[in-house]
């Protein structure tokens, strides 16, 4: 069953035994980052979803590391295994017209399916708007115990939130998730990179406005790392793009605002199919965008075209810091809450880490949609070890010379894959998910100079290696059997495998053997 809101899974999350609630006092600042990363790590406690009631200084409870595990995923979408939201979809991608009388009433039953996706717009007011706050003078951010997570990082960052943008050309909504460094009680850092749906929304805007929008203006190095905050010589507030933000939403919804999705696709639509209910928005009370209605806590606001401010460091999922840079500023106009909300949150930094988990039900979901692009993989993994984006590792059903190559040249031309910076590629026999198998069939298997391809190309943002910011080198390693077609004439040997018989010979004996 799909979960409403955050108190349901929560409280599916104690029913399962995987919630610990922290009555100890701690602190916002660095204390609950050490304790989640020791709990995601196993450090002398099991990785369980945290919740603290009692974060100094605050009235507020906090919820961590609550998609922090395989099984914490499966009761979030309400699955016994992410193979069955695969297999949902890859039911779905088998549209193709149908004979017979029974296949057509399947079909009629996949497009009913589809059309329930949509989310619902509801009237009035909602649960997430129980308290309404539009008084700049009052507690807005300063309510939220929003944590500052690694000793160098440049403030306090609400890291786990659902942006609501639209498009301002078309309307199309997205959901995304970009940190928010707190500045003020009611002013954030907008940390979105190039590539993002929300940053095109915000270069539409601005190029919208380019005929008489003048140079933004920045602060000074040395007031970069003092107030932090900059408006533009009387041009504040001229021209804007609206922007509200979701914290604590039901983990279907969260989970769709960190997905892959082509772009153009609501992300409330992919949570109504894997909630199998539709979604449930509510209008904003001082902008024009819609929100989950049954999120804990609302922000609302706007990103002025004319402001940047001085954003970060941030200890990030890279294990390393991200660095500081010029950033648009989201100034609230309004923060709405439930009477009693709960504030959910993560901490990123070297994995194994809440955020890994996200990565691997992705790797899951949307393999089907990798195998429609090439029907040839088999199986997909995306080591933890490689943060998402440096490292794919793909067997395939090798069919022709050459086959592993195409694959590697094909993931750098696929969606958000192109970012992957080192693809590995073998044999559809191989146990991808056993990393030491792959290391060994890699460094057995491979003549560098031949089955090495290296190339340049479009980077994560994120990745410190490369010498310019988002472009650099990568690596495609072939570790298939090679075949006298693809130049190599000598023999292949054959793998040492002990026979079924003398396996089960043994098996019989083994008892007594020891």
């Amino acid at each position: 069953m799909p979960h409403k809101n955050l108190g349901q899974f929560i409280k599916a999350l104690e029913d399962a035994g995987e919630l610990i609630r922290i009555k100890t006092p701690v602190s916002a600042e660095l204390e609950i980052a050490e304790i989640t990363d020791r709990v995601s790590k196993e450090q002398n406690s099991p990785n369980m979803a945290l919740l603290f009631e009692n974060v100094r200084g605050y009235e507020m409870p906090l919820l961590i590391n609550s998609l922090g595990s395989y099984k914490r995923l499966n009761i979030a979408f309400g699955v016994n295994s992410l193979e069955e939201i695969a297999d949902r979809i890859t039911n779905l991608l088998d549209l193709k017209v149908p004979d017979s009388l029974m296949g057509k009433l399947s079909m009629v039953s996949k497009l009913a399916e589809i059309s329930a996706f949509p989310p619902k717009i509801i009237s009035g007011s909602a649960p997430c708007q129980e308290v309404v706050i539009t008084d700049p003078s009052e507690a807005m951010l300063d309510k939220l115990p929003i944590l500052k997570c690694w000793p160098a990082d440049g403030g306090a960052f609400i890291t786990l939130p659902l942006v609501f943008t639209k498009d301002p050309t078309t309307g199309i909504r997205n959901v995304g998730m970009y940190r928010l460094q707190k500045y003020t009680n009611n002013s954030t850092g907008f940390h979105v990179h190039w590539h993002h749906d929300a940053a095109e929304h915000y270069q539409k805007a601005r190029q919208a406005n380019s005929s008489d929008l003048g140079a933004i203006k920045k602060t000074s190095e040395p007031e970069r790392h003092g107030t932090k905050i900059n408006k533009s010589s009387g041009r504040a507030g001229s021209r804007k793009i609206p922007v509200a933000v979701a914290i604590g939403a039901d983990p279907a919804l969260v989970y769709s605002a960190t997905a892959p999705l082509p772009a153009k696709i609501d992300e409330t639509i992919f949570a109504g199919f894997l909630r199998q209910k539709p979604v449930e928005l509510v209008k904003c009370k001082t902008v024009d965008l819609e929100v989950p209605a049954e999120a804990e806590i609302i922000l609302e606001g706007y990103v002025d075209l004319d402001e940047l401010a001085w954003e970060g460091p941030f200890g990030d999922h890279t294990g390393f810091y991200s660095l500081a840079g010029d950033f648009p500023v989201f100034r609230l106009t309004a923060m709405t809450h439930r009477k009693n909300p709960v504030y959910m949150t993560t901490i990123v930094g070297r994995p194994p880490q809440e955020d890994c988990y996200l990565g691997k039900a992705t790797e899951r979901i949307f393999l089907p949609l990798l195998k429609v692009i090439m029907p040839e993989v088999v199986d997909l993994n995306l080591p933890l070890e490689g943060v998402f984006h440096n490292c794919a590792i793909l067997k395939i059903h090798k069919r022709y010379p050459g086959h592993a190559k195409k694959i590697i040249n094909a993931v750098w031309g696929s969606g958000q894959m192109a970012f992957t910076k080192f693809v590995i590629v073998l044999d559809q026999e191989v146990d991808i998910h056993n990393l030491s198998e792959v290391a060994w069939r890699v460094f057995a298997n491979t003549d560098p100079l031949r089955d090495t391809i290296l190339t340049e190309g479009p980077l994560d943002i994120l990745d410190h290696a490369s010498s310019l910011m988002g472009l650099g080198g990568k690596m495609g390693i072939d570790a298939t059997v090679k075949w006298k077609g693809e130049g190599f004439e000598r023999d292949w040997p054959e793998e040492l495998l002990m026979t079924e018989e003398i396996k089960k010979q043994v098996d019989e004996k083994w008892n007594s053997l020891f």
